[in-house]
């Protein structure tokens, strides 16, 4: 007696043309959790163009290349779900912030259609050179590529899809960014004209110490210790943009204006003190001792500041650098105020974080051993400091120098 036949599982496709004028196709992909048979529906213009997605697709499903689901979300759909669901158990106000508006303006406009399962690191790739072409920079393009890298690996780990077509597609090369630290002697005019400024001593840490424009403007005094001649780095100062305190009607603010600053409740937004973005950031900094006295003298015009102002004084945080009435400098007026001071020393004009890149300098040209000049900068990976080549080479010539005057000099003298 022969035993029944197992029903064969039905994997062939079906092809038809639609009344809108498109060819469609029901592929069959497995089973789902309840039994029944799961079936991907796709179209596209031509039966030709058909044809060749139902075998691409066919032979992921048989490679085990495919990761069916119920809900096959557009990109659009899946970044809004990550950017509102997953990241902001993990991620800081900027750069859920800036991740929010990369793909706002970058992606979900030209990609957002696209099913998951159907992106391809060619469509990336397309993307990237239409972004070129449209003016954006190198910069612009691979920030996009590595929010979209970081999004579609959470899919992958969460089953939406089988691999990262980020990860396979390539975004155009950067070219190399040249450092431009002062010099020894430029670095000087400008410590020497910063005496003129609000707080000398906000552009000595600058260029002794290399400290980000945040963390300078978030130093409090019980972060610097002067008996023992230590800085200590806990947090920085960050705006935070406005967000709607009014409720939502429709969909949108009931206060009827566009931006969240404008609304009379606003809230969540203005500068605020937060902790630093990494675990290498929070650091202790020795002193030099000169700027040890410098923030001795300085301490001393600040009280003597706040003791004039009176109750107009901002003392919320007992701040190292505060505005001219207390509270928290703004970002954007110390870096004009660092242009200033260039004009002023007659130096020519480089970025404020360039001010960082020489302390970096200065350090390495002092024969600093590169894993102290990481603690001090508050660097996670050695290919930062590789990027001051210039002071690299300085420090192989001093070396080759160094072992000729070793082995030769005496020689030559003879």
């Amino acid at each position: 007696m022969s035993r029944p036949r197992k029903p064969v599982e039905q994997t062939t496709s079906t092809l038809y043309r639609g009344a809108d004028g498109c060819w469609h196709a029901r592929v069959t992909m497995g089973r789902r959790p309840d039994g029944s048979t799961a079936r991907k529906h796709i179209q596209r213009r031509t039966k030709t163009e058909l044809r060749d997605a139902v075998r691409d697709l066919e032979r992921r499903r048989d490679a085990g290349t495919y990761v069916w689901t119920q809900d096959d979300v557009t990109l659009g759909q899946w970044l809004e779900h990550w950017l509102e669901s997953v990241l902001p158990m993990t991620a800081r106000w900027k750069t859920l912030s800036t991740y929010r508006s990369q793909m706002r303006v970058h992606v979900v406009p030209a990609l957002g259609g696209r099913r998951l399962s159907e992106l391809r690191p060619e469509h990336l790739e397309e993307h990237y050179r239409r972004m070129q072409t449209e003016g954006h920079s190198v910069h612009v393009i691979r920030a996009v590529h590595r929010v979209l890298r970081s999004s579609l690996n959470e899919a992958v780990r969460r089953r939406r899809l089988a691999t990262n077509p980020a990860v396979a597609a390539r975004p155009p090369r950067a070219a190399d960014v040249e450092v431009e630290p002062l010099s020894v002697e430029e670095s000087r005019r400008v410590l020497a004209a910063a005496q003129s400024t609000l707080h000398p001593a906000r552009w000595s840490i600058a260029l002794s110490l290399g400290l980000r424009q945040g963390e300078a403007l978030g130093l409090l005094w019980s972060d610097v210790d002067l008996d023992d001649g230590v800085l200590r780095i806990r947090r920085s100062v960050q705006r935070h943009t406005w967000e709607h305190g009014c409720p939502a009607a429709g969909g949108l603010p009931s206060c009827g204006r566009k931006r969240g600053a404008e609304c009379d409740h606003r809230t969540g937004g203005g500068l605020q003190l937060v902790e630093p973005k990494t675990k290498a950031s929070k650091r202790t900094v020795v002193l030099p001792q000169p700027l040890v006295e410098e923030l001795r003298a300085h301490r001393a015009v600040v009280n003597r500041r706040r003791l004039a102002a009176g109750s107009d004084w901002d003392s919320t945080n007992d701040l190292v650098f505060p505005a001219r009435s207390g509270g928290l400098i703004d970002p954007a007026r110390d870096h004009t105020e660092w242009k200033a001071l260039l004009q002023v020393a007659s130096v020519r004009e480089v970025r404020l974080h360039d001010a960082r890149h020489t302390a970096a300098t200065l350090l390495l040209l002092q024969n600093v051993d590169i894993r102290t000049v990481m603690s001090i900068m508050g660097w996670t990976e050695m290919a930062t400091a590789q990027r001051y080549t210039h002071a690299v080479d300085e420090l192989r010539r001093r070396a080759a120098r160094q072992m000729g005057a070793l082995l030769w000099d005496d020689q030559i003298g003879r």
